[in-house]
């Protein structure tokens, strides 16, 4: 990545009052400010006031813009949203629960391709080497991953990971779903991007609760896993020249 590159980090969020203002300013922080070109937090029709206290930090982080929805609509539309109101090449995009750390995304950011450039990534993930969850939700993701991986074989070893760093312009190319963001890597592959992985740290939610069960995201992990291979097995992306 060229040292001044400028990037969106997108947040979703659905009633994280009392995370995401902290999350704001951490954020901030942790990346350079030649890099920062905004951080974008998509409120996702929240009922508390995650709203309100995002929007009352905008005069302390100018680089920070609020987008709200009327109505909840999943974590995956409201990353969309933010991506498609992104005004920079680079996408990073966390959990707007705080357990993701910031700090990671320089680290992810030096292993991105530049953009356009297809012979490195342009995805890269986190793996969360010390999960913070309980052990219920743990066993429960490594067999939903290994499930996953067994069939889609994109050699993701933790696709739950919300901090990722990656080319807007791929990822505007990609068929729309209501969980593609639990399968990035995957789709990113099918259309001929390269993608990597790099360790980062997991903390554990301070307020509130989290929006899944393990039951809930089993089904719906499942109804989207059938769907998710028949479209990489419909898909044809073939290389292009231009003569």
């Amino acid at each position: 990545m060229p040292g001044n590159m400028k990037i969106s980090v997108v947040i979703p969020a659905y009633n994280e009052e009392g995370n995401i203002g902290r999350l704001i300013a951490e954020t901030c922080e942790a990346v350079p400010e030649i890099n920062l070109g905004e951080v974008i937090i998509v409120d996702d029709g929240s009922s508390d006031e995650t709203a309100s206290e995002a929007a009352g930090l905008r005069k302390k982080h100018p680089t920070l813009r609020v987008l709200r929805h009327e109505r909840n609509a999943g974590q995956s539309a409201s990353l969309r949203t933010g991506i498609l109101a992104a005004r920079f090449p680079v996408i990073a995009t966390m959990d707007g629960d705080g357990q993701n750390d910031p700090r990671d995304i320089p680290v992810l950011l030096q292993k991105l391709a530049d953009p356009g450039d297809r012979s490195g990534p342009a995805l890269v993930g986190g793996i969360r080497t010390r999960r913070r969850d309980t052990g219920s939700k743990r066993l429960a993701s490594r067999a939903a991953n290994a499930i996953r991986d067994f069939i889609l074989k994109d050699d993701c070893p933790d696709t739950g990971c919300g901090i990722k760093v990656y080319w807007r312009e791929a990822f505007l190319l990609l068929p729309f779903f209501t969980s593609i963001h639990r399968y990035l890597p995957a789709l990113f592959q099918t259309y001929g991007f390269k993608t990597a992985y790099a360790p980062v740290n997991d903390r554990p939610r301070v307020m509130g609760q989290s929006k899944y069960n393990n039951l809930n995201r089993a089904l719906i992990g499942l109804y989207d896993l059938f769907g998710v291979t028949w479209l990489r097995r419909r898909t044809r992306h073939p290389e292009t020249r231009e003569l």
